[in-house]
């Protein structure tokens, strides 16, 4: 292997890891806060209330954390294309 490839490869990889941490903070952000919105009084099951509620709330967090990402996303490639700013 080159040092291209390598290289690469390396770059695959911390990649993959924190597409991976980012998941699990999504997800645990996800059930802290719609859970404790959703959910007042836990039991062995959900009415139909807060399913709905679970769902709408996961909704618009997962909308909100994919603007904020690409807004960050765009602001590191400004400030690598523009270095002096």
């Amino acid at each position: 292997m080159d040092s291209g490839t390598v290289k690469q490869s390396v770059m695959k990889q911390v990649l993959a890891e924190a597409n991976l941490a980012n998941a699990r903070v999504l997800i645990e952000k996800l059930q802290e806060n719609c859970f404790e919105k959703c959910i007042p009084k836990p039991g062995s099951s959900l009415s139909s209330g807060e399913q709905t509620c679970m769902t709408t709330c996961m909704e618009k967090y997962m909308a909100a954390w994919n603007q904020v990402n690409a807004a960050y996303i765009n602001r590191i490639r400004q400030e690598q294309n523009n270095p002096s700013q």
